[in-house]
């Protein structure tokens, strides 16, 4: 009975949670309108739409927290150079 109860814990979990990742490098592309950034490496983020854009450029270093959900990277936190 543990076993089944733990695979179905297991399950649910699974499917219902995004999965967090980091990533870091420059900002090759802002795109404003769609609220993303693009890094040197090609991936592309989605801001949040609070975001303050004008704190960012490109050519920037950052440090990136975001949750993949829907094939779309989602931007939870960043970390901007001082």
């Amino acid at each position: 009975m543990r076993i089944l109860t733990g695979a179905f814990l297991a399950t649910l979990l699974a499917s219902g949670t995004a999965l967090a990742a980091e990533a870091e490098g420059h900002i090759k592309s802002i795109d404003q309108d769609a609220l993303t950034i693009t890094l040197e490496d090609g991936n592309s983020y989605k801001l949040p739409g609070e975001f303050d854009m004008e704190s960012i450029q490109e050519g920037m270093d950052v440090v990136l927290a975001y949750d993949e959900v829907g094939g779309q990277r989602l931007i939870t936190d960043m970390q901007l150079p001082e």
